[in-house]
């Protein structure tokens, strides 16, 4: 029997684990597994551990884990890889494999694009007296980080080259506060904040009050704000995606946004299964993400 088991980050908030935990309920009829659970890194139950016990009562015979992550840092890289190995020697007779987080999956652009439309952004391209400053939760991974840097790229690019700045919440530069004084210096006078969070938190209420510090130090800017990114609708195409691949155990590439590979799949007959070697004569960077 097939098993898949969707892994959160977890928050101190119950509010934004109840939101994932409802969030894979209402996908489970679309996955095409004959067990579906969830489980979390910390802050919640059940753990890591305890969901992979629970799929093996089921009678799980291969479990397939699918981080619900933005990015691949510490916690995809190191800490659920570790405890894969130790389920391993636990369950000898369970095959595992490992899926990958969203990273800059193209469909989060078209999320990011969603949220704006909620707000009321007009996309007039390459105004500079707008600014979109895009806030991420921040990691001590710089591979991680730079996954944000690729995704305001490729919004700015879908909005007609607008101004997109980048900052974030914790763990590193630049700040929020050095977002907005950025957009300022570059001549905003209209700044749309995007919190880039799963879910309502700590880290939203942190933003709340920034954004309504923001409004008082700079009275002549006009701030808005988007709700968080959320377990927006779409991204449940993108967790069945990712579990397909997890379950078919294939060592995903980082080539979503692969113009080639875009391309290909839009008018050649081509099955991308990933069985080949992948010798490509191309020349943007392709992270080769060889997975557990």
């Amino acid at each position: 029997m097939n098993a898949v088991l969707f892994i959160g980050h977890g928050s101190r908030k119950n509010e934004g684990n109840e939101q994932l935990i409802q969030f894979v309920e209402a996908m489970k009829a679309d996955i095409k597994a004959d067990i579906v659970e969830t489980c979390f890194l910390e802050f919640a139950k059940p753990t890591i551990s305890e969901g992979i016990e629970a799929c093996v009562e089921q009678g799980a015979t291969r479990v397939a884990l699918v981080p619900m992550m933005f990015f691949a840092a510490g916690h995809s890289k190191i800490h659920i890889p570790d405890t894969i190995e130790k389920a391993k020697s636990k369950y000898p007779l369970i095959t595992f494999t490992y899926g990958r987080p969203i990273l800059s999956h193209p469909t989060m652009i078209d999320i990011l694009e969603n949220r704006l439309q909620e707000i009321e952004y007009k996309n007039v391209g390459n105004d500079e007296q707008t600014s979109l400053l895009l806030v991420g939760r921040g990691s001590s991974d710089v591979d991680a980080n730079s996954e944000l840097y690729k995704i305001s790229r490729l919004l700015s690019e879908r909005l007609n080259r607008v101004n997109v700045e980048l900052s974030f919440i914790g763990v590193t530069t630049p700040t929020v506060e050095e977002g907005v004084k950025r957009c300022i210096k570059l001549g905003a006078s209209s700044i749309y904040i995007i919190p880039y969070f799963f879910f309502s938190g700590v880290l939203m209420d942190r933003m709340n009050e920034k954004l309504a510090g923001f409004k008082v130090e700079h009275s002549a800017i006009s701030f808005s704000m988007t709700n968080f990114i959320g377990f927006h609708p779409q991204l449940a195409d993108i967790f069945k995606e990712r579990a397909e691949e997890a379950l078919a155990g294939l060592a995903a590439l980082n080539c979503d946004n692969c113009q080639y590979r875009l391309f290909a799949k839009e008018h050649l007959d081509l099955d991308h299964d990933h069985d080949h070697h992948h010798d490509h004569d191309h020349h943007h960077d392709h992270k080769h993400h060889h997975h557990v």
